[in-house]
């Protein structure tokens, strides 16, 4: 089996091909950095325009570095949430569209979660149950990782995520973004 994942959650836009057995073929990621420094943080709406100019190269792009056609492309996997939610609307519509044109499977995948498995995807020694500690975006949490679907929730931050408390600090110093 060979997916095609997108994820376009927040400021990169990004597309891999990944097999069954777990092997990444090819991962290629577009930061927005540069668009957004200037506004010292993600704009929502640049963010999303951004993703939609540069999603289908960036997916050709991963085909060509995978050695895939599209034709042999099984399943589309794209981030359906959280995150902002202009930029989801494009990966989503983005692999939907690719999904109804090949006839194959589409399926909307959880961003906190796909964090918390891709753990696995670069040490495929790593069985469950295993500690996880998730920081991604407005998210802060201290994970068991039990299995695909099952995770158990040790805490998390009940104001700021630890990202969000970094980029205030940051402004506060006079960092660039």
């Amino acid at each position: 089996m060979i997916v095609l994942g997108i994820e376009t959650s927040c400021d990169e836009t990004a597309a891999a091909i990944v097999t069954g057995d777990g092997e990444i073929l090819a991962d290629v990621v577009r930061s927005q950095l540069d668009q957004h420094r200037p506004y010292g943080g993600v704009v929502p709406e640049l963010a999303a325009r951004a993703h939609l100019e540069c999603i289908d190269g960036l997916i050709s792009q991963a085909l060509s570095e995978a050695q895939v056609t599209f034709a042999e492309v099984d399943a589309i996997a794209a981030t359906g949430g959280p995150g902002l939610i202009g930029g989801v609307i494009v990966g989503v519509m983005t692999g939907k569209a690719i999904a109804a044109t090949r006839k194959v499977p589409f399926m909307a995948i959880n961003h906190l979660e796909g964090h918390a498995l891709s753990a696995r995807l670069s040490d495929r020694s790593l069985e469950f149950p295993y500690l996880l500690l998730l920081v991604s975006g407005g998210h802060c949490q201290l994970l068991i990782v039990e299995g695909v679907g099952g995770y158990r929730r040790l805490g998390t931050t009940i104001d700021d995520a630890l990202g969000e408390a970094f980029d205030k600090v940051a402004r506060m110093l006079g960092l660039d973004y």
